[in-house]
């Protein structure tokens, strides 16, 4: 099946091509040559990703191999997918591109070939070493140009000579240097720079979920979520728009570019909002927002979460647990303001709509979600009696369960009307939810074994998507010939066909993932440099200058850093960068001023800023997408899309000062449904205040009651803390008994003191949490990584181990313990929702009142 991209019209499939995958489309030899290298390079890493080079014995690899194949296929087909300039040739590759490719894969994978001998004489590179690793940097820099855009290689080339030139440096920046042997070893030698830690995530997990994103567009799924999206929503008011935010959702928890995101519905959803009244500027920024907003929709974030789980030290399910009521409270509040801006411009229905009474479309959507529940409720149990009850056993079972949902499913499918491959823009048709739902059940199967295998069987994210993709192949190959079967119609061709797609979708990951491969090399430059130089501990006295000991100054200066380097940077990339260079400098400066800030916090803060990249006037990508469809001028387009990203653009800020946002110190399903409830309130009411419009035309009382409103829903904190401290101190000769008394999973609060490498004695305030309630507090805190020795009445921190959540947190060795923090009984903070809850009611009321009075007789 053609994907949603093919669709679009040549001038837009260039732009993603562009951006996405290489604008360069030769013909003949040439083609099948590439064709056939990104299908092996995709092959490799299902094969790598797969359990069976240790069932097999045979093709193991180790970290550094994997990443060494990964980068040689991503800088081959870097040179021969993207020209060098706008004049190169399209439609064939110079010899130089093929040179350079031969080259860039010879310098890629030399870390492998020459492992042995690398392995031998550690510090003392050759001259072959020495020159490959030159020429690997200058290849990686063209080929992130090429593939990237200039700004990232011109950062990464500008980290590169400051790691030379640290001595000639102002004094804030200044460092001893590096020699050029040295700085050549640390980036292409090690696995400190090139090859670190954001190109292994890329090698071992980001290639197998965009293959399945690949494939699962491949097979339809795509077009079926387009589908199901305009079926649930296209008949509203505002539809179009609506089913521009939920289709784009839905695309996004698997996608990994907010250009394509763009392009493959925005063809048929910016036409249908233009249509329907919202004109061209706010359909293009409707559409930019939906997509853009995809790179931090879990699970796969724009292919981030793979790397915080590396960069923060939690499991993946924690970093999807944590992500998704923010970017969950995002979409609701686009989809507010896209029914906020109908009601505004008098928009009505895009498609006629079947009258049919509120009790029955509340029956059959109770009826539909009870009955989708009552089906996962049931399966979870089955496959549970399946793991307890027949052990070695059970993947047969479970296996024998999952072709039956299949087969159930494509018999739905059968007696179900084919789902159109498109929309008509221009006389669109009312399609039933319900038989719409039914025609692609079987699209969701490897979603949710993707989701099982990641949630449940709690395999690692690799795994997992291997799984759902060898699911999706069998799903691509048997779908046609069975689906004609059990229709009783021949289907001639149909396994060649479903052998096409699953061929075609495997080129179509490699081609999606160059770029990525190249981008995260380079990302590992720009860390490579910061722990060559030091250049971290530079840029948090450099901030903690600016912010002159402000914590919402400090928050604001780094949310700018994060979005100018975002500009024209892929999500990947711009992740590792922000990071690696912004996040420590928050958790450091936070705790300087007592404020304890969760790691996963800090983390997220810099992603969703490093995002905003993607829609900011002048640079952002998605914005010029849909502004090309659009037919209207970028620029505004941007600034329109700026205005829609402020609910985005303070959930940030939110869950610094209040961690609830992202589930943390949640405790009971009641306080999960409270919390919740209020920060989806807060969202709509946001929004609202965005728009000056709730009900009708917002008056300056009815706002700022509001904006009241929405601060006590979303802060709850802010006004407890006037009313009573949240914590006490207590002596640190208690802090083991603190430990052993704190729940399972409590965090415990310290307050450190001691002297910087600067000599600069300092303060601080930090947080580390504990594991399994255990009759021994020191035994909790060695397993979090922290070993405290007692000298009569003082503790000092006597080692904190490496790679802990200790470290990470901030605890520092040889710091003294000046006293420990712990809770109040003062009342929830909760009871401030409240009054929150009734002065929205408040509001809604009185916008009531006006507008019977304002009503025509």
């Amino acid at each position: 099946m053609a994907t949603d991209i093919e669709k679009a019209p040549e001038a837009l499939q260039q732009l993603v091509a562009e951006t996405d995958t290489g604008g360069r489309k030769p013909s003949g030899l040439t083609a099948r040559l590439m064709f056939g290298l990104a299908l092996a390079w995709a092959v490799f890493q299902f094969w790598y990703a797969s359990p069976l080079p240790f069932a097999l014995g045979w093709g193991i690899l180790n970290d550094t191999e994997a990443r060494a194949i990964h980068l040689a296929f991503s800088l081959a087909l870097a040179f021969l997918a993207w020209p060098a300039f706008r004049s190169s040739p399209r439609r064939h590759v110079p010899l130089v591109d093929w040179g350079l490719a031969i080259a860039g894969a010879f310098a890629g994978a030399y870390l492998m070939l020459f492992y042995r001998e690398l392995a031998t004489r550690p510090g003392q590179p050759s001259v072959m070493d020495i020159v490959t690793a030159s020429a690997g940097l200058l290849l990686l820099l063209e080929a992130t140009r090429r593939a990237v855009g200039w700004p990232m290689a011109a950062l990464a080339a500008l980290f590169l000579a400051y790691c030379v030139a640290g001595p000639w440096m102002p004094e804030v920046l200044a460092h001893k240097g590096a020699s050029l042997s040295r700085l050549l070893s640390h980036m292409w030698l090690t696995t400190e720079g090139v090859y670190g830690i954001a190109l292994g995530v890329s090698a071992s997990t980001i290639f197998i979920y965009v293959l399945f994103g690949a494939l699962l567009d491949r097979a339809g799924g795509g077009n079926y979520m387009m589908q199901v999206s305009f079926a649930a929503l296209g008949h509203l008011r505002g539809g179009p728009a609506k089913v521009a935010v939920v289709s784009s959702a839905l695309n996004g928890m698997i996608s990994g570019s907010s250009v394509s995101n763009v392009v493959s519905g925005g063809i048929f959803t910016i036409p249908m909002m233009k249509k329907a009244g919202y004109g061209g500027v706010k359909a293009g920024a409707i559409e930019t927002m939906s997509s853009v907003n995809g790179q931090i929709m879990p699970p796969v974030m724009g292919a981030a979460a793979f790397l915080m789980v590396e960069y923060v030290g939690i499991p993946y399910s924690d970093v999807v647990r944590h992500a998704f009521l923010p970017a969950s409270l995002s979409y609701l509040g686009l989809l507010y303001i896209v029914h906020l801006e109908a009601l505004k411009l008098g928009i009505q229905p895009a498609a006629a709509a079947a009258p049919r009474p509120w009790r029955a479309r509340l029956m059959r959507t109770l009826i539909g979600s009870s009955g989708a529940l009552a089906v996962v409720g049931a399966l979870y149990h089955l496959l549970q009696f399946f793991k307890s009850a027949l052990g070695a056993a059970a993947p047969w079972a479970v296996g024998g369960t999952l072709l039956a949902l299949y087969l159930v499913a494509l018999r739905q499918a059968a007696v179900s009307p084919d789902l159109p491959e498109d929309i008509d823009v221009h006389h669109p048709q009312r399609l039933e939810t319900w038989p719409t739902v039914r025609a692609g059940l079987h699209y969701l199967i490897p979603i949710g074994v993707l989701i099982w295998c990641l949630m449940v069987e709690e395999m690692s994210p690799a795994l997992s998507a291997f799984w759902a993709c060898a699911t999706l192949v069998v799903l691509m190959l048997t779908q046609r010939p069975l689906l004609g079967l059990l229709r009783g119609v021949r289907t001639p061709g149909a396994w060649r066909e479903g052998g096409q797609a699953v061929v075609h979708g495997f080129h179509d990951g490699a081609r999606n993932m160059i770029g990525i491969g190249v981008a995260t090399a380079t990302a590992g430059i720009i860390v490579g440099a910061i722990t060559l130089t030091g250049l971290g501990l530079r840029m948090t006295e450099f901030v903690e200058f600016v912010s002159q000991g402000s914590v919402i100054a400090m928050l604001l200066f780094i949310a700018f850093v994060c979005l100018v380097l975002g500009m024209g940077v892929p999500t990947t990339a711009n992740y590792v960068l922000v990071a690696t260079l912004m996040a420590p400098v928050v958790v450091e400066l936070g705790a300087q001023a007592g404020l304890v800030i969760p790691l996963i916090a800090v983390h997220l803060f810099v992603f969703y800023y490093g995002i905003m990249g993607d829609i900011t006037p002048p640079v952002g990508l998605a914005t010029f997408a849909a502004a090309a469809i659009s037919g209207e001028d970028a620029i505004q387009t941007g600034i329109q899309g700026s205005l829609y990203a402020l609910r985005t653009v303070i959930l940030p800020f939110i869950w610094i000062f209040n961690p609830q946002l992202l589930l943390l110190d949640v405790h009971g399903w009641g306080e999960l449904v409270l919390v919740v409830s209020a920060c989806t309130l807060a969202m709509l009411g946001f929004a609202a205040l965005t728009m000056n419009w709730l009900r009708i035309r917002l008056t300056w009382w009815e706002f700022a009651l509001l904006a009241l409103a929405v601060v006590m829903l979303f802060r709850p904190g802010f006004f407890m803390d006037r009313l009573a401290p949240e914590h006490t101190r207590v002596p640190a000769a208690q802090v083991l008994e603190v430990a052993r008394a704190l729940p399972d999973q409590g965090t415990l609060v310290l307050v450190i003191k001691g002297t910087t490498l600067e000599g600069e004695e300092v303060e601080k305030t930090v947080a580390v949490q504990l594991g399994a309630q255990g009759p021994d507090g020191r035994a909790r805190l060695a397993d979090a990584g922290l070993t405290l020795m007692t000298l009569g009445d003082a503790v000092q921190v006597g080692a904190v181990r490496f790679g802990s959540q200790a470290r990470k947190s901030g605890f520092e060795q040889g710091w003294d313990i000046a006293h420990v923090q712990v809770p109040t009984d003062r009342p929830s903070k909760n009871w401030f929702l409240l009054p929150g809850m009734l002065l929205m009611a408040l509001v809604w009321g009185l916008q009531g009142r006006r507008m019977r009075r304002t009503a025509p007789a």
